[in-house]
């Protein structure tokens, strides 16, 4: 066992000393020592209930024979960053999980690890750090949150952040305001629509890292805790026949994964989080060959904030595994994966039936037949940029406008709430990418009040930032090169004219070569908006979006 390097010998004597200061008996120390990565804190919603799930995992464990030791991991809760310097903190955490579980892992020299996340950068943290690691591991989440009832109909968090454009608009009072702040969010979990903490759970089923049910049963149900236990009882198996991480996230996998993407239609994070929880796998995963994948996906899904059916459904309609059934029917999967259960992906899904051909579309009869993500290219992103397809309003799938360019999100918010932002306008938010943020904040609050306005089906919104998964509308993101490198992005003007093409993946300036080269050689970086601290240690490191913005040695 890897943990003998802390238990067994004559000179382990002082570990071992250490470990009887624990409370371990001998018995114990004769056992494999399975770390416990809790996600656990009271300042995240979706975390509050990780506790009860963390007990779950330790009584699996010590069920089947493992001594369960627990160590924390950190979570920023997205809503709560949104909108102000708090979001620069959000993707960066993704790394700082997955080092600091590297680092915790292998100082005391675990045998395997039960992964137990919930929200947006924890999970593709986590997963980078299994792939890092490659020690058995597996993946049980807390689960998403119910949906909210507003006057009878069921919500999501995407409605509290249009309500705000829509008081704003004079079209709501402050009343019915509180009236949503009081019912859009009734329980513990992960938001309750598709977007990124749902997206990567569920994604996590995917790649064969979570059991059935890990991204869909809802957090307050018992179910989840039934689950948990089974996640501290598989791990040990996992231990037993020596199946890790990397045996599990093969390129095959990370295929699978970006083809489910399609057809549920997740955040557009997810664009980020594959690629980087691939490049720590050793698998290159280039975001180019998502339009390939696309182009033979069905989107099956249409799950808030694209549609008005909720993640519950989602899991009483067969959940991850009804959607793989259904793909697997035109052959868009590969079927020969293994997975945490001990089986391969073709094994898992096929006794699990679509019990709901309204949530999850049947494959005959999809939303659409490509699928839920696009990524485009032009002269405005030559390298590429992201569009959540599957909640782009058909009207603005092709557009044009003139270009309202900002170079700071809280700018163009004052502009959207202040009225001075027109139907057929597209507005441009640079210096927000991983480099020129620093950290890449999501936009959540500008998309939102777009769409409180009214103007979601006549404005676009494009920037070297990301967008929430609760973002719905024309919002393109992830704009590569990114303004702080001297991207195109940071050489539009207000009132150039930006043509998209979504459904033919473009995005351009309607500006000559010549205009661009000339505008190019007056250009000169922008000073750093961070220069000490983490995120300043972070721009100077970090590589582009399109490259899953992972970390670089330098």
């Amino acid at each position: 066992m890897k943990s003998d390097a802390v238990k067994k010998g004559a000179t382990q004597a002082p570990h071992r000393s250490l470990l009887n200061a624990l409370g371990l008996t001998k018995e114990e120390m004769d056992k494999p020592l399975i770390g416990i990565v809790s996600s656990y804190n009271e300042i995240v919603p979706g975390h509050m209930n990780l506790d009860k799930i963390v007990e779950a995992v330790k009584l699996g464990v010590a069920m089947a024979g493992g001594v369960p030791r627990v160590f924390p991991a950190i979570a920023v809760c997205d809503g709560i960053a949104m909108g102000h310097i708090g979001m620069k903190y959000s993707l960066v955490t993704r790394d700082l999980i997955a080092d600091s579980t590297e680092a915790m892992a292998l100082a005391h020299q675990f045998d395997a690890l039960v992964m137990v996340p919930n929200c947006d950068k924890n999970v593709p943290g986590l997963l980078m750090a299994a792939a890092r690691l490659n020690i058995p591991t597996i993946f049980v989440s807390g689960g998403p949150m119910l949906a909210g009832h507003v006057h009878g109909e069921k919500t999501s968090l995407s409605s509290m952040f249009e309500a705000v454009g829509t008081h704003a608009a004079g079209k709501m009072t402050e009343e019915e305001l509180e009236y949503y702040v009081e019912n859009v969010c009734p329980t513990c979990g992960s938001c309750s629509g598709m977007y990124t903490a749902n997206s990567m759970n569920c994604l996590t089923e995917v790649l064969g890292m979570g059991l059935q049910g890990n991204g869909t049963i809802p957090a307050v149900y018992s179910e989840r805790l039934r689950l948990a236990k089974h996640a501290g009882m598989k791990v040990m198996e996992l231990l037993e026949k020596n199946i890790r991480p990397r045996d599990i996230m093969t390129e095959k996998a990370f295929k699978n994964a970006l083809t489910v993407d399609m057809a549920l239609g997740c955040s557009t994070n997810s664009m980020l989080h594959l690629p980087a929880i691939a490049h720590e796998a050793g698998v290159e995963l280039n975001v180019d060959i998502a339009n390939s994948i696309s182009a033979k996906t069905p989107n099956l899904c249409h799950l808030a904030p694209a549609g008005h059916a909720y993640i519950e459904e989602l899991n009483e309609a067969g959940g991850v595994y009804a959607v793989m059934n259904e793909l697997s029917k035109r052959d868009l999967l590969e079927l020969d994966c293994m997975t945490v259960t001990g089986k391969t992906v073709g094994e898992n899904i096929a006794p699990v039936k679509n019990k709901n051909p309204e949530i999850i579309r049947p494959i005959e009869a999809p939303y659409s037949e490509t699928g839920g993500i696009a990524v485009l290219k032009g002269n405005l992103a030559p390298d590429s940029c992201v569009v959540k397809r599957s909640a782009v309003v058909p009207e603005m799938l092709k557009h044009e406008g003139p270009a309202r360019v900002f170079d700071c999100e809280e700018d163009a918010i004052a502009a959207i709430l202040g009225g001075k932002i027109q139907a057929g306008d597209v507005v441009v938010i640079r210096y927000e990418g991983p480099k020129g943020g620093p950290g890449m904040r999501e936009m959540l609050n500008p998309t939102s009040a777009i769409a409180g306005m009214g103007l979601g089906s006549t404005v676009a919104l494009i920037t070297d930032g990301r967008f929430s998964g609760a973002s719905r509308g024309a919002s393109i993101g992830h704009v590569c090169p990114e303004a702080a490198v001297g991207g195109p992005i940071a050489l539009v003007e207000e009132g150039d004219i930006i043509a998209i093409d979504i459904n033919a993946n473009k995005i351009d300036v309607k500006i000559s070569d010549e205009e661009m080269q000339a505008r190019r050689a007056k250009w000169q970086p922008r000073e750093p908006k961070v220069t000490t601290g983490y995120l300043a240690r972070y721009a100077s490191l970090v590589s582009a979006a399109c490259k899953g913005a992972v970390l670089e040695n330098k």
